[in-house]
């Protein structure tokens, strides 16, 4: 098994944790995780694009000419998709899903595989836990760089290791934002230059990863 440092909030190496290689050291597969980031982009999608057909597009209730005798096509409204200003032939409706799906073998070794990256890269940085007494922005930084975070920060607790006053601490700072265990995803993982996780959360996610 991998192991990794178990640091505190003032950077100290107070410890080690067995990462479960069947999570965390597997084989990576970069088509699976490509599938799973177009899974994330396409479901995030707002299907509010629409254009008006020609029943909703105002004016044309005029014959433009009479039927015959013009010797020019028969018109029956200005408003006809041919005419400048008219209606849209087979455009967006509004009603339109872009929702597309990913089965659960593949969603669950894109997420082992992308993890894995993170610790290959050294970009996995274990934390006993995220705690404060108050609020405080400048304390959070501060801690953050004190265990070596850098970049896009994505920091990962599990529900019994939440503490409120740290995620208040961190609202204010663009580059760090964080998950529960059990909401960890590929898409956030691979957006983040660094990955914190909290003991127990790293257990739950080897947990659910492992029973899924």
């Amino acid at each position: 098994m991998s192991t990794v440092k178990v640091l505190n909030q003032n950077g100290e190496q107070i410890g080690d944790y067995k990462l479960n290689d069947a999570v965390f050291a597997v084989e990576t597969n970069n088509q699976v995780m490509f599938d799973a980031i177009q899974v994330a982009l396409s479901n995030a999608r707002q299907d509010t694009s629409k254009t008006k057909v020609r029943s909703e597009v105002s004016g044309g209730g005029k014959k433009p000419w009479k039927q015959k005798g013009t010797g020019r096509a028969r018109q029956g409204s200005t408003r006809s998709p041919q005419w400048r200003h008219g209606g849209t032939v087979f455009g967006p409706t509004g009603l339109q899903n872009h929702s597309i799906k990913q089965n659960k073998k593949e969603r669950t070794l894109a997420l082992k595989s992308v993890l894995t990256e993170k610790v290959q890269e050294n970009s996995l940085i274990v934390i006993d836990q995220f705690k404060f007494a108050e609020p405080k922005t400048k304390e959070m930084i501060k801690c953050l760089d004190t265990v070596g975070a850098k970049g896009k920060t994505l920091i990962v607790v599990d529900y019994e290791s939440f503490n409120e006053n740290a995620i208040l601490s961190a609202f204010n700072i663009p580059t760090v934002y964080f998950l529960y265990a059990d909401q960890i995803n590929v898409y956030d993982v691979m957006n983040a230059d660094t990955l914190i996780c909290t003991k127990e959360a790293i257990t739950s996610i080897e947990e659910v990863i492992l029973n899924a």
